[in-house]
């Protein structure tokens, strides 16, 4: 029997947290624990967004703390804590110092809520969500990543801006791993149903496609101090209200892939059916030759960042 109040535990609560709780609660999707080291931040930000309810007029609850206790029996755990860039970062620089963070954080979120779907927004992402599947021992498909949801959210908003017409009629699918890798499909992108090549220009989307790839990098370098966060916590927010709600959207998500596209224990981005049991299906799509070795490519880089994560831990040269 589908429970009546979901129950979300995000932990983090730096601006992607707080603003993945504030439309958790704004959207009507879920009650929510937002879980920090500073948990005076939590309970500050929690109790502004709390305070907020009889404007926005929802009656969901939010509670900040530092006590993991109060996330038990959470259906979906957030895990978005760890450092953000800052200008002349990459996401894989950020490898060891989140690892620590999200390798405890992990532990002590399974250890109250072992039957949670767990989604993962701490970069570099997609070995963050490895580490994670690692740390709780879950069946991988309960332990999922965000990033395909937000990188095709700004591809389809750069086609929106190049074309002047409405995001809602533009779907664009990117594929691989949450970084430079990345592979935006042009040939399986559209308009209205319109296929995205008979609009746009072999140059236009060859621009869109590296816009798309250095997205975050360009928030990150007009901030200075910080990395996006409105879209990052819209895209995670989409997924959970598919989870929660068993909406079985299908969504661009970083997964572990047991042979599906060639591709053997690598969690990568790709089209997945999300639902009430996480991840229902693993959806492979039709690649040409060219888009194929591109996404080995990323593929392989994402394997090398895991290697050399185990190589850390373990105090191994890399």
């Amino acid at each position: 029997m589908k429970k009546l109040q979901a129950k979300v535990t995000v932990v983090g609560a730096g601006n992607v947290g707080a603003t993945t709780a504030q439309r958790l609660c704004e959207k009507n999707i879920a009650n929510v624990v937002l879980i920090d080291i500073a948990e005076g931040i939590a309970k500050g930000k929690a109790l502004d967004l709390a305070e907020a309810a009889p404007v926005e007029l929802h009656d969901r609850k939010i509670i900040g703390t530092g006590d993991y206790s109060l996330t038990a029996n959470s259906d979906v755990v957030v895990i978005t804590a760890g450092i953000a860039r800052k200008p002349g970062m990459s996401r894989d620089d950020l490898l060891m110092t989140n690892a620590k963070i999200v390798s405890s954080v992990a532990k002590q979120t399974y250890k109250y809520s072992p039957d949670a779907i767990f989604v993962v927004v701490s970069n570099p992402l997609d070995v963050m969500t490895y580490l994670v599947q690692k740390e709780t021992g879950l069946p991988s498909s309960r332990v999922i990543g965000m990033a395909g949801v937000l990188d095709s959210a700004r591809m389809k908003f750069f086609i929106a801006e190049a074309l002047d017409v409405s995001v809602q009629d533009v779907i664009a699918n990117v594929l691989g791993g949450h970084g430079d890798t990345m592979v935006p499909l042009p040939r399986l992108s559209s308009v209205a149903g319109i296929p995205l090549c008979d609009l746009l220009s072999k140059e236009k989307i060859e621009a869109i496609n590296e816009r798309t790839k250095k997205g975050g990098l360009e928030i990150v370098n007009h901030l200075q101090t910080g990395s996006a966060f409105y879209a990052p916590a819209s895209s995670v927010v989409e997924m959970v209200d598919s989870i929660v709600n068993d909406r079985k959207r299908i969504l661009p998500c970083c997964v572990k892939l047991n042979g599906e596209y060639s591709m053997n224990g690598v969690y990568t981005g790709v089209p997945v059916k999300l639902g009430s049991n996480g991840i229902e299906e693993i959806i492979e799509l039709k690649l040409n030759q060219e888009e194929m070795n591109e996404f080995k490519i990323s593929c392989d880089h994402i394997k090398g960042q895991i290697d050399n994560l185990s190589n850390l831990l373990s105090g191994s040269p890399s």
